[in-house]
């Protein structure tokens, strides 16, 4: 999961949203089409909004359908191309047209190859101003900040949640003095690497890390890079050092007094939003607050991209979630 800030000046209601989102909807790959990217009903309802409310909390749903080819198979079939060319003409093809035949030959195999798909839950809060991808990839996530700076209205900015204690710094200190920020507890689970061209790195599961041990390392100069916490007895995950969380699961409280056929999209959003709205700015408190700035400076880069008409993307300092999964 990955958290930015959206700038405080995007002002617009759900149905502007929607609106937009019309621009982008997602469609299967032609049969020489490589990509496919769009944004589909988050209920999985055909035809049903791209943009839905619960509780006040906007959710979305980013889909990426890809062409699987493998390397081996396509360079297979260029060598078919070479040799035939060969045999017809005497004659072996020079570089420039080598990459002709690798164009042509993937034309030839796309139509036969097998494809992927892969969804993205996006939540927009609009009155926290934050925008939550549930993908651990930054580069994935960039894909789709792009494609909403290019659509919503003048005015949306975002920026990558930035605090004022780096995670890194907090983790280690939290590991060194055993003293978890208020309302979490360190679980059993840690990544420590050495910042070093060495680049050793030792990794803790399932084992208690309350020992001399994990201490000795963070002296000798190792840094954690992953920390499992709890918060309030009710989420747990992995946090990293940058800010992303990870292998996020509600715990037994959340769901005390919820009858076992209670389900479905909006109990799942309601239960996740509710949550981690709650969880995000304790984790930020523990961090010694947000840090101030980043929303403006991309707020502004972003304005001027805008102006210039060369927007492509997040102005800031593509795991696929399984299509059938309830939201983060």
């Amino acid at each position: 999961m990955i958290v930015y800030r959206i700038a405080p000046q995007w002002q617009v209601g759900l149905e502007t949203l929607e609106d937009a989102l019309q621009k982008a909807i997602f469609a299967a790959c032609g049969a020489t089409q490589e990509r496919a990217v769009g944004f589909v009903p988050p209920r999985g309802e055909a035809h049903g909004p791209l943009a839905e409310s619960v509780g006040g909390q906007w959710i979305l749903r980013f889909m990426v359908e890809a062409k699987v080819l493998p390397g081996s198979v396509l360079a297979r079939k260029v060598q078919d191309k070479v040799d035939q060319i060969e045999r017809e003409t005497g004659r072996k093809p020079g570089k420039k047209e080598k990459r002709d035949l690798k164009d042509e030959a993937k034309l030839d195999l796309l139509p036969m190859a097998f494809t992927k798909m892969g969804s993205m839950w996006v939540w927009i809060d609009p009155q926290a101003r934050t925008l939550v991808l549930d993908t651990g990839s930054q580069a994935r996530a960039d894909e789709v900040v792009s494609q909403l700076v290019e659509l919503l209205p003048a005015g949306f900015a975002v920026a990558l949640l930035h605090t004022q204690t780096s995670p890194q710094t907090a983790m280690a200190h939290w590991l060194k003095e055993q003293d978890p920020p208020a309302g979490f507890t360190v679980d059993r689970e840690c990544e420590l690497k050495s910042p070093d061209e060495t680049k050793a790195v030792v990794r803790y599961a399932r084992h208690p890390l309350d020992i001399e041990e994990v201490q000795q390392h963070i002296q000798a100069g190792k840094l954690p890079t992953r920390l499992a916490l709890t918060w309030d007895d009710r989420v747990s995950f992995v946090l990293t050092e940058g800010l992303q969380l990870k292998k996020i699961a509600f715990l037994d409280t959340v769901f005390e007094g919820q009858a076992q056929d209670e389900g479905g999209f909006d109990t799942d959003v309601a239960i996740a939003t509710g949550e981690l709205s709650k969880l995000l700015p304790d984790l930020i408190e523990a961090l010694d607050g947000e840090a101030e700035g980043a929303v403006e400076a991309a707020a502004n880069a972003v304005a001027g991209k805008r102006s210039t008409g060369t927007v492509t993307g997040p102005a800031q300092a593509p795991t696929d979630t399984d299509p059938a999964n309830a939201p983060f």
